[in-house]
Formats: C-alpha cells, structure tokens, sequence
C-alpha cells in the first residue's frame, strides 16, 4: 500500500466515526445555546431510542425503511450513478403495493398477499427508475438531474391518483381505504412480547436479508466485479466486455426495486392505508445513509439505525425539553448529511499523516 493512500478500515470505519463526531459536537453546541445541557440530552435520546425496548422497537422500525433506501442508493452509487430519485420511487412502489392490496386483501391470504405486494413495490420502484437510467446510459442524461425531476412528477402524479380515484366515496382524508387485516405485516412483539405495542414488524428481517444478499452480490459475485468495475473506471470496464449502458440500466432498476420495496414498511407496516407523502423524506435519508456506510452493508445497517434513533430519541427529547424543538434533529441530520457527504474525506490528511507518523515510530 502507498503512503499516499488511507488503508480500508480507516476510509471505512475511522472517517465515517470522526464526521459523525463533529456532527454530534456541533449539535451539542446548538443544544448549549438552546439552554440545555448536552450531557443530559444525549442520556435521553440514548434511553429513549437504545436502551427502553418499546423505544428499540420504534429505532428499528425506522431504520427498516431506511436500510432500503439507503441500499438503493449504495447499489447505485457502486455503478458510478448518484440516484437522488428514492423519495419518488419508494412513492411509486408504495402505488405498486396498493393496487396489489386493494385487488387481492379480502381474497387472498397474507402468505400469498404481502409476496404480491413486495412484488407490486419492487416492479413500480423499478419502473420508476428505468427511464432515467435509461436516459442516462442512452442519451447521456445526468442521473442526478433526471432523478430530482422524477421525484416532483412522482409526487404530483400520486396526488392526482390517489384524490382522483383511490379516496372512498364520501371521505374526505386524501389516502385510499384502510387495508384488510390480511394485508398488515406480523409485528415482532408477537415473538419478542418486549418490544411492547410497537409497530415494528417482519419488514425489519426482511430488510435484514436485502442487506446480506446485497453484500453477497456485490462483493463476491461477478456481476458485482462488473457493477463496481463500471463505476470506478467505465472505459476500463468497457474494454474488459462489460456492457455498460446495460449495467447502468439493470443498476437504476434494482436501486428503484429496493426503494419501492421501503413502502412496505411504511404502507403495510405502520399506516394500512396510502396516504399523500407518505415517505417523508426517507429517500432523502437513503443518500445520508449511503454516504456515511460508504455502500457497505454493515455500514449502511448502522447507519439506518442512528438516523431512526434520532427520530425516535428526538420525539421523546422534544417533549422533555421543550427547549429543543423537533425541528434540531433534522438540523443534526444535515450536519451528519455535511461531514459524511461534503466534507467525507476532511480528516483524510490528518489520519494519513498520523498512521504513516506511526509506521515509521
């Protein structure tokens, strides 16, 4: 290895932890000027979201949303491709998923039922990623521009098909019927009574089992050699016989089948029913994620976790102090957004300097 050049588990484990840490030491110094101490806040946000088991529950159910969304964006980021379009096709998936329940839940059964309806997500979330990546590897569209664009149609197509035509007749709320109860994901406290009356639910294993087969595909597979082949060199891996257009078009279509499957647990997990925005920024979450767990599994599973520890922390730390409004913790996400994204490789120099300062000690 050259001494130019920062060893694996410094670029994956050390910068990742020295950005998180001045995130969290900004944020302690906007909690400071709030009146509050940030010793005592943190305690709460640790024994809200980690440490009580109804609180572990809510964490785990939000970072099972976001594991897909940040998994749609990694898959993406290996081919050299910056999807920001998660938000709108986990929107999409989540219509996949409806029209999938409203056909079958009083029909068929929830072995049968929430198949189709993963199938449904995954299928919408895919076709809402095909035309920018085909765009991308056809006519030579940025995948970033097209993506934002898609997100804004997806959001006012969704608005004129669930007021058009899924709203019941005589409601007034925007959102289709509630589903059946055939169509509601099993809760976890079903097998673990701890977790209390939470909706955590099987959407967090099968989330679990994404990781894994994502980390099996693209690390010790050859249709991963040639996903990352694409990303880190494309002329390189044309001349090695890759297709690239095809990689880019099959990468966009798995990263929009991960983020339409994020639907599942928001859709049939939490609310039942589809209701307008209802993935309130978790495809946003997903790029933080894919950043700060630079696209590996582990990473990007501790990642899902302290971003559904802050929204979950932060709820219960709002009410206990009423100093500190919920709106910071969407504050700390932007600055953990910062230093992973923006500023990722800002302490690369001082680490570098400190191991080779060790090496020759």
């Amino acid at each position: 290895m050259k001494t130019t050049e920062l060893p694996r588990w410094a670029t994956g484990f050390v910068l990742p932890l020295l950005n998180l840490l001045s995130a969290l030491l900004v944020a302690a110094l906007v909690i400071h000027l709030l009146g509050e101490s940030p010793v005592e806040s943190m305690q709460i946000l640790i024994n809200s979201a980690i440490v009580n088991p109804e609180g572990l529950a809510y964490t785990l159910f939000y970072a099972s949303t976001f594991i897909f969304t940040g998994l749609a964006v990694s898959i993406a980021m290996k081919a050299g491709l910056f999807n920001i379009g998660a938000e709108g096709q986990m929107y999409f998936g989540g219509l996949g998923l409806t029209l999938v329940v409203l056909a079958f839940d009083a029909s068929l059964s929830p072995w049968l039922l929430i198949p189709l309806a993963m199938l449904g997500s995954a299928l919408f979330g895919a076709l809402w990623a095909f035309l920018p990546g085909y765009l991308q590897a056809k006519r030579g569209s940025h995948v970033v521009v097209t993506t934002i664009m898609f997100n804004f149609i997806a959001a006012s197509l969704m608005n004129f098909i669930i007021v058009k035509y899924l709203i019941p007749e005589g409601e007034q709320n925007p959102a289709s019927r509630v589903f059946a109860e055939s169509a509601a994901l099993p809760t976890l406290n079903t097998w673990f009574p701890f977790f209390g009356d939470t909706p955590l639910n099987i959407g967090f294993p099968i989330a679990i089992v994404a990781l894994v087969i994502y980390g099996v595909m693209v690390s010790r597979s050859s249709w991963g050699y040639q996903l990352r082949a694409t990303g880190l060199n494309q002329h390189a891996a044309h001349y090695a016989g890759v297709r690239i257009s095809r990689m880019i078009i099959v990468a966009m279509l798995i990263s929009g089948a991960l983020a339409g499957l994020a639907a599942l647990n928001s859709v049939m997990g939490s609310t039942h029913y589809l209701s307008l925005n209802f993935p309130a920024g978790a495809g946003f979450v997903g790029i933080a994620i894919a950043l700060m767990g630079r696209q590996h599994p582990v990473g990007i599973f501790l990642s899902a976790v302290l971003f559904g520890a802050l929204i979950q922390g932060g709820f219960d730390l709002s009410l206990e102090k009423p100093n500190i409004p919920v709106e910071t913790f969407v504050f700390i996400q932007g600055l953990i957004i910062l230093f992973c994204g923006a500023m990722e490789n800002f302490y690369a120099p001082a680490v570098l300097k400190l191991i080779n300062a060790t090496r020759k000690g």
